[in-house]
């Protein structure tokens, strides 16, 4: 009976993989079921620790949803019905626990249906505020978090496409993007062209990455000044005050003793060739009157920038407050013109100025690598984050900031990619303005949380370290079979911290936890999500590639297995290639094996239970040592990690070799194209969202900062559309018809399919309407799936 039901299956699929027209299908019912669980909550806590959020989350759109109209405008995918950003995830409701009591209530109040996002605390912990999005408004609410009952703070739509929708100023009165009261209709679309549309360049190198979703014409041009212009509104829920000009306001951001604006603003002329981001910004500081104070920077056009991981912009970027002062200013200003490529002993300077901004800047620090953020803490100490994208190195120094000028004090020096050695990111307390600052001690130390990878898998830790000696002393760590991580310090003095506890087969769950006292209070009892696999086995493989780099995947099998009984299974194997400088952090391990199971729509894990071995997070590591770079040998290693996977799950007696599927997803489906067209390894592979052409990427792509002019050959090897003639094995191609990732591209999944098909092999092309990089309608992800298992159980199983 179970051989005809297969043969009756396959009669239907060779019937549906005609040219019919295919409306959309569901997987089989062991898929669905995962697919369509509902998502855990989420959780969040005021800074006291004394009251915790739980917000439940949205589930999968439908197509009707996402079909609504959107506009794609210099970067950005927007919803012009309520001035807001498309595609945009979502809280539908929200309970408020109070820990000491344990009483539990809804946020009540709040119009049927509504969409909430945004949520941020109050000054004084005492309420929270959040935006509502309907289909024609987004606006600003308030609730009680000792009542739960929220009221809408102001009528004004607000825009949130840009910037900051809403900003605290004190505990009831908040800074507003308001849509301009006088913005009057929309632009139409002339049906007749006004003449061409037309892009020139002098002379002057201007190499960009190949962004999607630019502005193309000037009715674009129109629809950008319209749908993101905003005004600034003052309101404590009573009287309001408008202090600006309609403008496009990037960022708005309040002092944080809120007597100051920091206000940047675009405006033309607009480039069709980058985003938003880089268009022409006015950086000002403002009173809270709207009255300008000072003039920061006039930045230009920024469309021609130096090449490199490393490269940016020659003019100053990176304002913000300082988070330990009442309102001084900082910024970054490039000493190399942006070009990492110049031999400078210093690359960035970081500037200062402190109210009332009418002394000269002053340079608190100068920094050998590029800098990459600063951790305040208090006049006399900041921590400074500097980056080697090229070497893939990062520096954490320390600085004095009331003595300018003085060298950094080096703290942390190491690969970004020494997952043993990294000591963690330190814990932040809120001060007097209730921002986030360093915590410290008079002795000089901090308080750090890390991953606490280990060759056992990762452990997440918390550590005291010392700044000044670099000492550190692990004070907690998790504890098998238990993967737990600190989620919230409560008070780092007392070391009472909250964590988040999960295991193969349980939810995470949030825990109170008094490290001194080594007391633990259960905050919450959420249910397993997908009971369905409560018994699959999980297990952390290691093994080596021929060239003794150690590799690891993690391992799922059928509930019930026994190799012994069951015999060997079809594998499907699930990578992603990633590019490392060190052999010896390509061999670290990376994972847990004693995470919860969870399967998103993404996952490959939904075919255990079809009765397939599941190879997830295959390890696809490819190194360039010193000066050599990745990718110049990028077919040989990826060749080498897949044939280590396939010995391994073989050697176990656990996979039949002879029944191996490979995929992934982005440049997971570009390594699945050239796995099959170079190697007879696998019997089918799923290729989802991928680039298969690389001189349609020509100024770098995923870490190859060479353009293609420096390294054709680097770019014609690695593509597998080079290779269309040898690729026998059948593949299915997945892509959103709507894909904005800079290099995926729909016509890199439509020419390679065309190649293929032009030279004989086996391939299926499926376009998802109205679906990005990543995938987002009920109906698209349950049709992927039924594509996905149709192909397994066609050509593997």
């Amino acid at each position: 009976m179970r051989k005809f039901v297969l043969s009756l299956s396959l009669l239907i699929t060779f019937r549906v993989y005609g040219q019919e027209a295919l409306k959309y299908q569901t997987p089989p019912q062991s898929i669905l079921e995962l697919a369509m669980a509902t998502p855990s909550p989420t959780v969040d806590f005021s800074g006291k620790g004394d009251i915790m959020l739980i917000m439940d989350r949205s589930s999968y759109p439908t197509i009707e949803e996402l079909s609504q109209p959107e506009y794609r405008l210099a970067g950005s995918r927007i919803n012009p019905a309520n001035f807001s950003l498309s595609r945009s995830p979502y809280v539908t409701a929200i309970k408020i626990k109070q820990i000491a009591s344990k009483k539990e209530f809804a946020v009540t109040g709040l119009p049927a249906n509504a969409r909430i996002s945004n949520i941020t605390w109050s000054p004084a912990q005492k309420s929270i505020a959040f935006l509502v999005s309907d289909n024609n408004s987004v606006t600003l609410w308030q609730a009680d978090v000792n009542t739960g009952v929220a009221k809408q703070v102001s009528a004004r739509k607000l825009n949130s496409i840009e910037g900051n929708a809403y900003a605290w100023l004190d505990e009831n009165k908040f800074l507003l993007s308001a849509v301009p009261a006088t913005i009057g209709k929309a632009p139409l679309q002339p049906q007749t062209p006004e003449g061409p549309t037309v892009q020139q360049t002098s002379g002057k190198a201007a190499p960009a990455a190949t962004f999607q979703d630019m502005l193309k014409n000037p009715f674009d041009e129109q629809l950008f000044d319209y749908y993101f212009q905003s005004e600034l509104v003052i309101t404590d829920g009573n009287k309001e005050e408008v202090i600006s000009k309609p403008g496009i306001f990037a960022s708005v951001q309040p002092s944080p003793d809120k007597q100051y604006l920091l206000v940047e603003e675009r405006h033309r002329p607009y480039s069709y060739l980058v985003g938003e981001d880089r268009f022409p910004t006015n950086t000002e500081i403002w009173k809270l009157t709207g009255e300008k104070v000072k003039v920061l920077s006039n930045k230009p056009l920024d469309e021609s920038r130096p090449k490199g991981f490393d490269a940016t912009s020659n003019f100053p970027r990176r304002f913000g407050w300082r988070a330990d002062a009442a309102a001084t200013i900082t910024w970054v200003k490039a000493l190399d013109g942006g070009d990492p490529k110049k031999s400078v002993p210093f690359r960035d300077a970081l500037n200062s100025l402190e109210a009332p901004f009418s002394a000269e800047p002053v340079v608190l620090v100068q920094t050998p690598e590029r800098f990459a953020n600063v951790t305040w803490a208090n006049n006399q100490l900041a921590l400074i984050t500097e980056m080697n994208s090229s070497q893939q190195r990062v520096k954490v120094s320390k600085i004095d900031p009331s003595h300018p000028g003085q060298a950094p004090v080096l703290v942390i020096d190491r690969s970004e990619n020494d997952r043993y050695n990294d000591p963690g990111t330190p814990v932040l307390v809120k001060n007097q303005y209730n921002k986030s600052v360093l915590y410290v001690t008079p002795a000089g130390d901090i308080l750090m949380r890390a991953a606490g990878a280990s060759p056992e898998g990762d452990r997440p830790f918390l550590s005291r370290y010392n700044i000044n000696t670099k000492k550190q002393d692990i004070l907690w760590r998790s504890q098998a079979p238990y993967y737990e991580q600190v989620e919230d310090v409560i008070d780092p003095a007392k070391l009472v911290v909250v964590t988040a506890r999960e295991s193969v087969s349980s939810p995470v769950n949030y825990y109170l936890q008094d490290l001194k006292k080594k007391s633990t209070v259960a905050l919450t009892a959420f249910p397993h999500p997908q009971p369905q696999l409560l018994g699959v086995q999980k297990e952390l493989l290691k093994y080596k590639r021929k060239d003794g780099v150690d590799l690891t995947a993690m391992l799922y099998l059928p509930k019930g297995y026994d190799p012994k009984k069951d015999g060997r299974l079809p594998v499907l194997m699930w990578a992603y290639p990633r590019e490392y400088k060190s052999a010896s952090d390509a061999a670290q391990v990376r994972g847990s094996a004693y995470k919860f199971t969870r399967v998103t729509y993404g996952s490959p894990i939904f075919w255990v239970t079809r009765g397939f071995a599941v190879m997830d997070a295959t390890e696809m590591p490819i190194v360039g040592e010193g000066d050599k770079e990745p990718n110049d040998n990028f077919l040989d290693q990826l060749v080498m990690n897949a044939e280590a996977a396939i010995n391994k799950i073989s050697d176990m007696g656990v996979g039949d070799r002879n029944r191996i599927a490979v995929g992934g997803h982005s440049y997971g489906a570009f390594m699945t194209a050239n796995l099959l067209a170079h190697t007879n390894l696998f019997k089918a592979g799923i290729a989802r969202s991928g680039a298969y052409n690389r001189t349609l990427t020509p100024f770098g792509f995923q870490n190859e900062q060479r353009s293609y002019w420096q390294a054709p050959d680097v770019y014609y090897n690695m593509a597998p559309f080079s290779f269309a003639d040898k690729l026998k094995t059948p593949i299915l191609m997945i892509h959103g018809e709507a894909d904005n990732n800079s290099g995926t591209f729909p016509i890199q999944s439509e020419r390679f399919y065309n190649a293929i098909k032009g030279n004989g092999g086996t391939a299926r092309l499926v376009f998802l309407p109205q679906e990005s990089h990543g995938y987002a309608a009920k109906e698209s992800i349950l049709h992927m799936l039924w594509e996905m298992d149709e192909w397994l159980m066609k050509y593997v199983k």
